[in-house]
């Protein structure tokens, strides 16, 4: 499966992005999806997944905050990010996985085979 992600931009602290990441083929149920974080020096880390069943999981720091979901219809996996902070800047990259992986072991990189090729997320005022 191919990715594309889009919707990156420069953003105020306190602003919202919606993240988009349009997928080759349907991946509704065959397909665990993950978005991740990657900023200069640092290791890629996983932000939000949603698994195959549609259960969705955060990483601490954006719980209450992101939001990840899919749209079947158009092969597309959604990341809505509100009351942005510096600390949300970054690459931010689409992934898909199709292992017997769940939970929590979908914020490890290592879950992934699919990557895109991500979009610049920057928070400053």
């Amino acid at each position: 499966v191919q990715l594309v992600e889009s919707g990156g931009g420069l953003v105020q602290p306190g602003g919202s992005l919606r993240l988009s990441c349009a997928a080759s083929e349907n991946t509704y149920r065959r397909y665990y999806m993950g978005w991740f974080r990657q900023t200069l020096g640092k290791e890629r880390e996983g932000v939000a997944t949603i698994d195959k069943d549609g259960v969705t999981r955060y990483a601490d720091s954006v719980k209450g905050r992101f939001t990840i979901s899919q749209e079947n219809a158009k092969n597309t996996l959604y990341l809505q990010m509100n009351s942005l902070k510096p600390e949300n800047t970054g690459m931010y990259y689409c992934a898909a996985g199709s292992s017997a992986l769940r939970g929590s072991w979908l914020f490890s990189r290592a879950a992934y085979a699919y990557w895109g090729q991500g979009t610049q997320v920057t928070v400053s005022s």
